[in-house]
């Protein structure tokens, strides 16, 4: 649904945070970014978002070239949960959640009832509905992850970019995160992209991995093709053991780094 081609993102006129990366993000599934700090994760998930405008080469949705689409439109196909989200802390849930629906708006425009249902819909998807009336400040920081992704589904678009969405949560709201993100994707044939660190998550939610050094990709497959020892110990430096488990899958083991 998603592809890149020939994707490259220079700063400084020298380095290339993004070195003609090609890649191809299926609709219906759920891709995960990975690397170590510095490769280009975060600049390609960002370029997709459209907040970054790579150097060079070519970015499409559905054939179409999405640097040609105006915003308004590009936010009806693409929603993003950024790493870093603000609100005013009075700002109450409901009212938060119905700025996901300006792609929809024009300068006269009242709310619709379709408005209303899509925010409904959104805030009950991501169990926020029965805090609707509460303040953004009195949540919980998975409370308010939630707040946020419930935003994106208000968009209503088909795809849907995550950058470290389970950042500054503990482990149990991790994984209650990453639960919720992958029914929508099976419940609702969601298309979904992230960029995540923890690679017991990736080989457990993704359908896809790409993996990022220095800005090239280096492997692009199923995650159990992609995290393989030689891999991970040639990319990240550490020795890193894949295991399987019956009624757990499989799991990888940190064993230390390796020497260089």
């Amino acid at each position: 649904m998603l592809h890149v081609n020939e994707l490259t993102k220079t700063y400084d006129g020298v380095t290339n945070q993004l070195d003609r990366v090609t890649a191809t993000f299926p609709r219906g599934q759920w891709t995960t970014i990975l690397g170590p700090n510095g490769s280009g994760k975060s600049t390609l998930l960002r370029a997709l978002a459209r907040t970054h405008e790579p150097t060079s080469g070519t970015y499409t949705i559905e054939g179409e070239r999405a640097d040609a689409m105006p915003l308004k439109a590009f936010a009806r196909r693409v929603a993003t949960v950024h790493q870093q989200n603000e609100a005013p802390f009075d700002l109450t849930v409901e009212r938060l959640v119905r700025y996901g629906r300006l792609p929809y708006e024009t300068l006269f425009s009242r709310p619709t009832e379709r408005d209303d249902e899509a925010v409904d819909w959104a805030m009950r998807e991501t169990d926020v509905y029965d805090k609707r009336k509460q303040s953004f400040g009195q949540l919980s920081g998975g409370e308010r992850q939630r707040v946020w992704i419930a935003l994106a589904l208000a968009q209503q678009t088909d795809v849907l970019l995550l950058d470290e969405p389970t950042n500054h949560l503990d482990a149990y709201y991790q994984y209650d995160m990453l639960d919720l993100l992958k029914r929508l994707n099976r419940t609702h044939g969601l298309t979904i992209v992230t960029v995540l660190h923890d690679m017991n998550q990736a080989l457990r939610y993704s359908d896809q991995l790409l993996l990022l050094e220095r800005g090239r990709l280096v492997a692009r497959g199923a995650p159990r093709d992609v995290l393989t020892e030689r891999l991970v110990r040639d990319v990240y430096g550490i020795h890193l053991v894949i295991r399987e488990e019956e009624g757990v899958g499989p799991y990888a083991v940190t064993l230390g780094k390796e020497e260089r």
